[in-house]
């Protein structure tokens, strides 16, 4: 593939299973990556750290960290100190959902991609084990990217934008078996919802339980270090 030819993607990259995933789902497509990763005042920073291990792993051609000044309350235990994270599984829209987050996140992709002169943006979303996020159902994909499409300059002179969701109906263990497939090294992604400064998880919050389940699931030994 020589230079003019090369695909470029925006890849959402927030240091958990998924989103590694997805980026080596990218990769594989043969899609020149640009990894983008968020601080949004987030309960902990080792998603970050791992978000940076795993653009490193996939040599990405740019991996950037865009900071989110949220402000005011948060509405979400993921932001909130005060909002405890649940140790049971929660039914319905959980505290961890954090409003409007991938509204907001893929607008500033969006954005990056119309500036690099992408023409996808890929996202992790999954609409099998969501955790009850109403931002993560194909609904909302499909919707943001008409969006996307009536929104730009690029769009609008004939360069459209395909949101991808590779993830969207793979359960847990799929995900799992695709992403060791293509090289991925699971022990330096951190999925917890309250991981520690080490990035070891708690073991008991929706998200744990859900990577846990997936990797006995998919018959691979779980790599990820709990407190």
């Amino acid at each position: 593939m020589n230079s003019q030819d090369t695909k470029k993607a925006v890849v959402l990259v927030s240091g958990g299973l998924d989103s590694a995933t997805t980026l080596a789902i990218a990769k594989d497509q043969g899609f020149d990556c640009f990894a983008l990763s968020f601080d949004y005042q987030q309960r902990h920073r080792s998603e970050l750290v791992a978000a940076g291990k795993i653009a490193k792993f996939f040599e990405v051609s740019e991996h950037r960290l865009m900071k989110i000044d949220t402000g005011g309350p948060s509405g979400s235990a993921l932001t909130d100190m005060d909002i405890a994270i649940p140790d049971t599984l929660q039914q319905g829209i959980p505290v961890t959902y954090v409003p409007a987050r991938n509204t907001v996140f893929l607008a500033l992709a969006l954005g990056y991609a119309e500036v690099i002169g992408a023409s996808a943006i890929f996202i992790g979303v999954n609409a099998v084990d969501y955790s009850g996020y109403p931002d993560c159902r194909p609904e909302f994909i499909d919707a943001f990217e008409v969006l996307s499409n009536v929104a730009t300059k690029a769009a609008v002179q004939g360069r459209r934008m395909r949101i991808q969701t590779p993830l969207i109906a793979m359960d847990k263990a799929r995900i799992i078996r695709t992403g060791i497939e293509l090289g991925i090294d699971y022990s330096i992604t951190v999925s917890c919802y309250q991981a520690d400064s080490e990035g070891r998880a708690c073991g008991v919050c929706d998200s744990c339980r859900l990577r846990s389940a997936g990797f006995e699931a998919a018959g691979i030994a779980d790599p990820t270090v709990y407190a």
